[in-house]
């Protein structure tokens, strides 16, 4: 039996100080502190300085945080115009990727790779990402973007006040910021090691989040929470679901959003959502939370009773259900983890290339076992092609 541990699986690749996942007991640590406080007590502002700078900030470092995001959210018309001229069919992970690839022209310390420069680059990004992504959907829609705020309003009023051209309420600002707060980092997932990866090659941050934001728009990774709410309206009512995840599961396929990598129990991560998803289905008087929540149970009783082993709800299943309750088109569910998760990938590039308690390798390069073609003790011999029969 093959005991390696394919695609790096449980195999630590470096050091980090910037979070900490426990799979058995469903914890996670952003810089030493547990997520249910964070969503507690704190914003996505102050999370994401939390992440980038190591601690939690006082009253003037995060106004003048704050104020930093808030010039920074602006895009150059160049940039607007260069997105009217896509086509309105593109995939909006594709319009975002390469966008983020243009903004180094914009960038007058590009010529300098300091941790200074770089969480610049940082701040840059988690400003301008919100105000690419609400950008893309109104472009796609035929509509003009709308400039965002002023210092008054937070970093989530903004995206929804950009997307919508409507101040949303308290209430739904706040459940929103939360929701970034649960997306704003997770470890060594997918996207987060392609970004270190590439920061390991001495390319710089724009490069890393480019690489990272391909990553996520997977199904996969990000791509995931798509794909559970087209699971959502598939099954279309309550009262489908039994049958639905039953015929889904007799035929060995997947229940998308439940399992995880790394959970042995609930994301902890879930459990938030699931109570937020709730708040918004009920307040909007939609389906979602009630088709969701009981794909979870028949999910979970089916597999204790046919396959004996335990199942649990990840972050995409009830996030889903959540965004598009509040009314945010399906295609924006990857693009807002990306705004979300931006903090993580900028403070995990600058850790990889700036890591001060322990060295990092000159570049990742993993080792590969090779199982192809072997035609005898030195390899294979090269026919011409005039030689070769159909055969060869």
């Amino acid at each position: 039996m093959d005991t390696r541990n394919i695609g790096l699986r449980n195999i630590e690749v470096a050091d980090t100080k910037i979070c900490s996942i426990d799979g058995e007991n469903g914890k996670l640590i952003y810089r030493g502190y547990d997520i249910f406080d964070l969503v507690n007590h704190s914003t996505f502002e102050e999370t994401s300085y939390l992440l980038l700078f190591g601690d939690l900030p006082d009253r003037e470092n995060l106004k003048e945080f704050s104020e930093q995001l808030s010039n920074a959210r602006g895009l150059p018309q160049s940039i607007i115009d260069n997105m009217k001229n896509r086509s309105k069919l593109a995939r909006p992970m594709d319009v975002i990727q390469s966008t983020i690839s243009e903004l180094p022209d914009y960038d007058p310390e590009m010529n300098s790779d300091n941790k200074e420069a770089n969480i610049k680059r940082a701040i840059n990004l988690v400003a301008k990402i919100a105000t690419l992504v609400a950008a893309w959907d109104r472009i796609r829609k035929g509509n003009e973007p709308v400039q965002p705020l002023g210092d008054d309003a937070n970093h989530a009023t903004n995206f929804l006040y950009m997307l919508t051209d409507e101040i949303p309420s308290r209430e739904e600002s706040r459940i929103f910021d939360i929701s970034l707060i649960l997306h704003a980092e997770h470890s060594f997932n997918a996207s987060t090691f392609a970004a270190r990866e590439i920061a390991s090659t001495r390319a710089h941050m724009y490069a890393c989040i480019g690489g990272a934001i391909g990553a996520l728009s997977g199904e996969l990774h990000g791509g995931a929470n798509i794909q559970v709410m087209k699971m959502l309206l598939e099954i279309e009512k309550v009262d489908n679901v039994d049958k639905w995840v039953q015929t889904r599961l007799d035929n060995g396929e997947r229940v998308m959003g439940m399992g995880h990598a790394v959970y042995k129990t609930t994301d902890p991560r879930a459990d938030i959502l699931a109570r937020l998803s709730k708040i918004i289905s009920k307040k909007r008087n939609t389906p979602w939370y009630d088709i969701t929540a009981k794909v979870e149970d028949i999910t979970r009783k089916y597999m204790r009773e046919h396959k004996k082993q335990p199942i649990y709800p990840n972050v995409d299943l009830y996030s889903a259900s959540l965004y598009y309750s509040m009314g945010i088109p399906i295609e924006l569910n990857t693009p807002i983890f990306a705004l979300s998760r931006i903090a993580g990938w900028t403070t995990h590039v600058i850790e990889e290339k700036f890591a001060e308690a322990a060295p990092r390798p000159a570049l990742y390069r993993p080792k590969a076992l090779y199982v192809g073609k072997y035609c005898g003790p030195m390899g294979c011999e090269y026919i011409p092609i005039n030689n070769r029969s159909e055969k060869n």
